[in-house]
């Protein structure tokens, strides 16, 4: 099988495109490979998957892997229709994973229209590929961001999620309406997953636990907000992997009355933000300074996700708790910052 996996050089795209090159299926990844945060750790996760920063620059189109013969790549924007258009024609995809899009939740505070572009023209630039061509399987990445200043814990996704409390989320919750829609007039089937705070090897550096690491090691205070009576349902980049890898195979049933179907992709146990910073400190070999702060706009108290749907569907469960998670991390922290 062909798929096409947006988003290749992002931390979940560039651990999925490792594990379908281990499954023997054919990959094209395309990334816009932007500067919302280090570039070079975008092309170091490309180097590992046999595509280098100088024969990307060198061309504008489709660039082969040099050490895996399944995997080749194209620089390009969603927002840029003509291209994927272009990608859509040359290539005969059997599925479609579209993971790429502007994350961060705080970002979005001071970069709205990065997130319209990108999360909403963009995602609509794949929806028309797909209705193009004919394909089994979109699957596309929404956010646990969706639930918003939801209380009732765990998250559902029978849960309205009406009320999103930034803008980020507002364009998730747009995803699944748009995705939803399009498999509701043109047929074909389409999946969206609820991400809970992934986290691992080579990781999102805008992320709370890459930060910390990076401030911890040089010395510096870490901002803890709502003076840390926060928690997170971290989820482990390997489970998440696992369950995407098991999600291809199983669209929603062609005979439904829409071909859509919504799961949260979550660990399914919250860890509080203090108890969370303590195993990185315990990993790190260093206590942290801690600049007790309030809640930020957009952010929320807890995320807990209810995932036992998800695990009826493709039965299988998050193996990795915080502990093991956190100690991958660090091991890969160190080797990679020396």
């Amino acid at each position: 099988m062909k798929v096409l996996v947006t988003g290749a050089a992002g931390f979940i795209g560039y651990h999925l495109t490792q594990r379908l090159l281990t499954e023997n299926y054919t990959v094209v990844g395309l990334d816009n490979i932007n500067d919302y945060y280090s570039q070079d750790l975008k092309y170091g996760r490309l180097a590992e998957l046999g595509v280098e920063r100088e024969e990307i620059e060198k061309t504008d189109w489709v660039v082969q892997s040099a050490s895996n013969e399944g995997f080749s790549f194209l620089k390009c924007d969603l927002s840029d229709r003509e291209g994927v258009m272009s990608l859509f024609e040359d290539e005969d995809f059997d599925v479609v994973i579209n993971l790429a899009a502007q994350a961060g939740v705080r970002y979005s505070i001071d970069n709205p229209h990065a997130y319209t572009s990108s999360n909403v023209e963009g995602f609509l630039n794949i929806l028309e590929g797909c209705r193009h061509h004919e394909l089994d399987h979109l699957i596309f990445a929404s956010s646990s961001s969706v639930y918003g200043s939801n209380k009732e814990m765990p998250f559902k996704t029978s849960d309205q999620v009406d009320h999103p409390v930034s803008l980020y989320a507002a364009t998730k919750k747009a995803n699944e309406l748009m995705a939803h829609t399009y498999s509701h007039l043109y047929g074909f089937p389409t999946t969206g997953l609820r991400f809970f705070t992934v986290y691992g090897p080579w990781g999102r550096p805008d992320m709370a636990y890459f930060k910390f690491a990076n401030l911890m090691t040089d010395g510096n205070k870490i901002d803890v907000y709502n003076h840390g009576k926060m928690a997170r349902d971290f989820t482990y980049i390997d489970d998440i992997v696992e369950s995407i890898v098991r999600l291809i195979p199983k669209p929603p049933k062609s005979d439904d009355t829409v071909p859509y179907q919504l799961f949260n992709i979550g660990n399914g146990s919250p860890v509080n933000l203090l108890e969370f910073i303590e195993i990185l400190e315990k990993n790190l070999g260093i206590t942290a300074e801690k600049n007790m702060m309030p809640i930020q706009p957009g952010d929320v108290e807890k995320t807990w996700a209810d995932v036992d749907d998800l695990f009826e569907y493709i039965d299988y469960r998050p193996q990795v708790g915080i502990e093991e998670g956190i100690e991958k991390f660090v091991e890969w922290y160190k080797g990679y910052y020396d």
